[in-house]
């Protein structure tokens, strides 16, 4: 499959540690991420910044994960889109850097969702812009080989039981993800990235 991503939008993608820094330097100035600025939302982004702390300390990729990443050659970009404000890009884009710094091949990027509508419009969910959003491309070539997000599947099946449940209560749906994200302890994504990966090696 070829992708609408130029290499002019790789080479402008950020790097986790550029957009840890981005949002300290943005939460400074009582602002967040996005088109869309409340208080709300910078208090979500202090929330997030706290939790990324968190899992960067007590995140730990699996073996049989480990071994797949410490012996994955391919040369890989995983193009991120995300906000700083947004729950499921705190909780999933931590675990997603652990797994690229264990490959030589993988190499994360990070664009951010309300300045690249042209990228994000190419990989709506069920017809919206959910985040976090990875594209996996081919570094030679630009090939994209797959996409990943915009959470782990018993999230997104939770979320989707929500919006057809016809309730408005966004926060009882928050909660209920952190309550998962926390029991979970991130088996389930990084189960879901072995099965990718293998399929990704099989097709490069």
């Amino acid at each position: 499959m070829n992708s609408i991503v130029a290499q002019s939008v790789l080479e402008k993608a950020i790097s986790y540690q550029e957009y840890k820094e981005l949002i300290v330097r943005l939460l400074n100035e009582g602002k967040t991420t996005g088109e869309k600025q409340s208080v709300e939302l910078t208090e979500y982004t202090k929330l997030n910044i706290h939790q990324m702390g968190r899992l960067e300390k007590t995140v730990s990729i699996i073996d049989d994960l480990t071994d797949l990443l410490t012996d994955y050659k391919k040369s890989l970009a995983w193009l991120v889109l995300a906000e700083s404000w947004c729950g499921d890009v705190a909780q999933n884009l931590p675990v997603l850097d652990k797994m690229a710094e264990l490959s030589s091949g993988i190499e994360l990027k990070i664009l951010l969702r309300d300045e690249n509508p042209e990228i994000m419009n190419n990989y709506l969910t069920n017809g919206g812009t959910a985040i976090p959003k990875l594209i996996c491309l081919q570094k030679d070539n630009g090939k994209e080989m797959g996409t990943w997000g915009p959470r782990p599947e018993p999230v997104q099946q939770m979320v989707m039981d929500f919006k057809n449940s016809g309730e408005k209560d966004y926060k009882q749906l928050i909660e209920k993800a952190q309550i998962w994200y926390a029991k979970d302890e991130t088996a389930t994504i990084q189960a879901e990235f072995i099965k990718l990966l293998n399929h990704w090696k099989s097709k490069y």
